[in-house]
């Protein structure tokens, strides 16, 4: 690969953001080494380990990574005969073993990832092993008196043996004279010997060895007699303690090479993970997706949502991303548009996502990103000048484009920033054209910028060249990052400098210079985008518009099912509420009739016992009423309902009193007539609201069934009943029929028309036979020829 392209495109410096997130200083340099390869196979398995790791990562988000010391030393001298490791370095040895231990339980399992292989197939558990080097090393590098039994033996005969030491200085210390002693003398030790402090006047009289002296030569640390001897049996257990140390130390060195080899591929496992790990973090920062790699340069470019690497890094605002397809047969883009525009960050992004995918590296992409496969990358971006080596600016990016021109085949990336700049602008636009050409004849991806306006007009059919621009906001003279292909941009200079202030003037005359080709240009480019804004804009209120339309369209479709799940739940309180009226209104009709009994039998004139029965059944029928009228109120808030439409025959109504809804039938005057099931009611125009009813059908109860919704006993006075039995099965007519008869007594009505029809007779004969066994039925009879005749039955009531 072209370490010149990699170096322009900034490649390392992006690898070392992704380095950061390795929890290893291996895994770190393992990133760093980090190329980009022209292997399909490679970069294709590389891509999938890393997506594995995104996987693990996401299943797992309490995993932390383990320790990963650096043992590399440690394990080159493994491999030297007779080698025997320090502490420290079995120590790092054991804690490879034991993130090695960790890191495989992790992996296997049910929710085993087969794309890391190559990473669960090196790892080892040698749990014996591991625990050996705990139990015997430490992280300070010391040795553990639990290495071995006589280890701890010995260090404990030192102990013993210091001990001693210090009593018997201690005890010579208090024999000797005041003068001789020194303020708070205690027993210390002076080069590996115990001493004691004494004032310099009474060393002949302590005599034995001085170790040390004080800073002002007071004081002396000496070592008398009597210590002498105990302290070369210290030493000499010391000696045995650092032989049975060196001992311990070659039998691990040796059991750790005897399993060198997995230790050696368990660290590389573990470094290799830890670098797959860094680059899963990092394509979760950039919220990037593995592309898909295809097998050369040859079948097109497509990126989706691609963003420059450093400035996902650099966390200043939004990244604006930017989607780029180029066919099979397209093989140059010519990418214009003004300066700060975007240009070079653009070309560097897309040399960036190619390289690092090449690598091993999921690049800021979205899905459907497909990348060819390039064997070389060129890249000719920035100021290159060089004093030292007498290059100009444009001398270096001529010695770049030469090199180019000489190396690029069909399987190499070119990008080329500010072409055929920094020379006559013919000669350069000249010069660039023919570059062009040549790369495009050898089929050269190629992706270049310029503000040139004679190689925005190469983009002719059967050219292979394209053109392109990055978008800018004329209206706030802003860029807007926005990548449009198939158009050239405009370069806007003279714009920018009217707004920077310069002299109307001056620009009217520059403008005049302009030629009139490039003018004629610079107008269509104009115009396109003036045209382009405002396509946009009506896009952005159609959407608007959209959005509100289903959000309202939501809106009334929660309305209307808030609507019908209250009716449902007021239909359904009603007939409850009617049942249990009527239930109570029996009970008191019942309890009426036995006391009227009980009054006969007492021997009470039976009008009176009559009487005082009704008057007790018209209370109670004014106690429902009263509690009714409650409830509506407290449901109405208070209100007495507003009028949703004028009540006109077959409109659907509820009646205030009741709650029960029905049908209009006819209206008279300032009362109206209202279907409720089989059963009619007559009641002022007032003591009914209407129901709106969009879209729904009028039907009587006789046709449409019995869904009226609950039936309520009307306010005395206001009803006229009569009930029609018609289409109901014997068992289905009783109910209704009692609840009739009820309400015929409760109002104290005369009689009660019962249509049942003619039919089989059926009916008509259960009918009768309630009618004989209620005592509170007069008489009944056949209805005249004008109220139906045989098949109406005229119930009688006497009054």
């Amino acid at each position: 690969m072209n370490a010149h392209a990699l170096d322009v495109l900034e490649f390392e410096r992006v690898l070392e953001r992704v380095a950061r997130r390795a929890a290893s200083k291996p895994g770190r340099a393992r990133i760093r080494a980090l190329r980009p390869s022209d292997d399909p196979a490679f970069v294709r398995r590389e891509l999938r380990r890393v997506t594995a790791v995104q996987r693990f990562v996401e299943d797992r988000p309490e995993w932390v990574p383990g320790v990963i010391p650096d043992v590399r030393e440690d394990l080159s001298q493994l491999r030297v005969d007779g080698a025997v490791l320090e502490p420290l370095g079995l120590h790092r040895i054991g804690v490879v073993l034991g993130t090695s231990r960790s890191l495989l339980r992790s992996l296997s399992g049910e929710d085993a990832y087969p794309e890391l292989g190559s990473v669960t197939e090196r790892l080892v558990d040698l749990g014996e092993l591991e625990d050996l080097l705990a139990r015997s090393v430490d992280e300070e590098g010391n040795v553990s008196s639990r290495a071995s039994r006589e280890l701890k033996q010995i260090r404990d005969r030192l102990r013993g043996a210091q001990a001693r030491i210090v009593r018997k200085l201690e005890a010579y210390l208090s024999t000797l004279p005041e003068r001789f002693l020194v303020g708070d003398a205690s027993v210390t030790i002076r080069e590996g010997r115990y001493v004691i402090p004494v004032r310099r006047e009474g060393k002949g009289q302590v005599g034995g060895i001085v170790h040390d002296e004080s800073q002002t030569g007071a004081t002396l640390y000496i070592e008398p007699p009597v210590a002498i001897e105990a302290t070369n049996e210290l030493r000499s257990l010391e000696r045995e303690e650092a032989r049975e140390i060196r001992r311990i130390l070659g039998d691990l060195t040796g059991r750790v090479a005897t399993h060198g080899p997995s230790v050696q591929g368990t660290f590389d496992a573990l470094v290799d993970f830890d670098s797959l790990y860094a680059r899963a973090r990092a394509a979760r920062v950039w919220k990037a997706t593995a592309p898909e790699i295809l097998d050369g340069p040859a079948r097109g470019l497509v990126l989706r949502e691609a963003r420059h690497p450093l400035l996902m890094e650099g966390g200043e605002g939004e990244v604006v991303p930017y989607d780029l397809l180029l066919d099979e047969d397209e093989r140059c883009l010519v990418v214009s548009g003004p300066n700060t525009g975007g240009k070079s960050v653009f070309l560097k992004a897309t040399g960036l996502i190619a390289a690092l995918a090449q690598s091993g590296v999921i690049p800021p992409v979205g899905p459907k990103t497909r990348l060819p496969l390039f064997r070389s990358f060129f890249a000719d971006i920035g100021d290159e000048q060089s004093i030292a080596r007498n290059l100009s600016t444009f001398s270096a990016h001529l010695e770049n484009l030469a090199r180019i021109v000489a190396d690029a085949d069909d399987s190499s990336l070119v990008l080329i920033d500010e072409m055929g700049t920094g020379t006559d602008p013919a000669e350069g636009a000249a010069l660039a054209r023919a570059i062009l050409e040549e790369l495009v004849a050898r089929g050269a991806m190629t992706i270049v910028s310029s503000h040139l306006g004679d190689l925005k007009r190469l983009d002719g059919e059967g050219s292979r060249i394209v053109n392109a621009s990055l978008q800018f906001d004329s209206e706030r003279m802003e860029p807007t990052y926005r990548l449009v292909k198939g158009r050239p941009g405009r370069s806007y200079g003279l714009a920018i400098a009217r707004r920077l202030g310069f002299s109307v003037d001056v620009l009217d005359r520059a403008e005049a210079y302009v030629g009139e080709g490039e003018a004629s240009l610079e107008d269509v480019l104009e115009r396109l985008e003036q045209k382009e804004r405002e396509v946009e804009e009506l896009l952005h209120q159609l959407e608007v518009e959209r959005a509100r339309t289903e959000r309202l369209s939501s809106e009334v479709e929660g309305r209307a099912e808030t609507l019908r799940e209250a009716e449902r739940t007021a239909e359904d309180r009603a007939r409850t509420e009617a049942r249990q009226m009527l239930l109570d209104a029996r009970e008191e009709v019942e309890r009426a009739i036995v006391d009227l009994r009980a009054a006969v039998e007492a021997g009470a004139p039976l009008d009176e016992a009559a009487t005082g029965a009704r008057s007790r059944v018209e209370a109670a029928a004014r106690t429902h009423r009263a509690e009714r009228e409650r409830l509506a109120e407290e449901e109405q808030g208070g209100e007495s309902g507003a009028r949703v439409e004028e009540i006109a025959r077959g409109a659907r109504v509820r009646l205030r009193s009741t709650g029960a809804k029905g049908i209009v039938a006819e209206l008279r005057d300032d009362r109206v007539v209202v279907e409720v099931g089989s059963l009619k009611f007559e009641v002022a125009t007032t003591e009914v609201d209407p129901i709106a009813s969009a879209g729904q059908g009028t039907s009587s109860g006789a046709a449409g069934g019995r869904s009226g919704g609950g039936w309520k006993g009307p306010d005395r006075g206001q009803a006229r009943l009569e009930i029609d039995l018609r289409g109901l099965r014997v068992d289905e007519m009783e109910l209704e029929l009692t609840r009739a008869l009820d309400q015929a007594v409760l109002e104290d009505l005369s009689q009660l028309r019962i249509i049942h029809g003619k039919g089989t007779g059926a009916l008509r004969s259960r009918v009768g036979e309630m009618l004989r066994s209620d005592g509170r039925v007069d008489d009944f009879r056949m209805g005249a020829p004008g109220e139906g005749g045989a098949g109406v039955t005229v119930a009688m009531f006497s009054k």
